[in-house]
């Protein structure tokens, strides 16, 4: 998608529930859902990675029509580099009978600005 589009989520920078740590250089994020629980769409327009904490299951939706449904291990880590103008949004939910947890890490010096992160909105349900 590109930066004209206004998809749900398409402002929500809140790409965790928890904002651990931020410098001038990156924001650390901690997700923990419950089984069933969901975080909320929200937008990913900077540079960033995410690390499985816990093993687990989980369903992403993302604004392009895709559904996602994967098992995760305890490490597993993916990097993702966002061009200029460039942005994706997804919702993550847990599908498994266990606590799910991921850390990620959000750097922002990326092509784009950084999302406003004080959305009022619910973000997990």
């Amino acid at each position: 998608m590109t930066a004209t589009d206004h998809p749900p989520g398409r402002f929500n920078g809140k790409v965790g529930q928890s904002l651990v740590s931020e410098s001038d250089g990156v924001r650390v994020w901690l997700i923990r859902l419950q089984p069933g629980d969901y975080l909320a769409p929200h937008c990913h327009q900077l540079n960033y990675f995410w690390t499985a904490t816990t093993a687990g299951r989980a369903r992403s939706v993302y604004d392009d029509g895709r559904t996602v449904e994967r098992d995760y291990a305890v490490g597993d880590t993916a990097h993702f580099r966002i061009g200029a103008g460039e942005f994706f949004i997804h919702d993550l939910r847990n599908t498994g009978d266990s606590v799910l947890c991921f850390t990620t890490v959000e750097f922002l010096d990326s092509a784009n600005e950084p999302l406003p992160i004080g959305q009022s909105q619910e973000d997990v349900k």
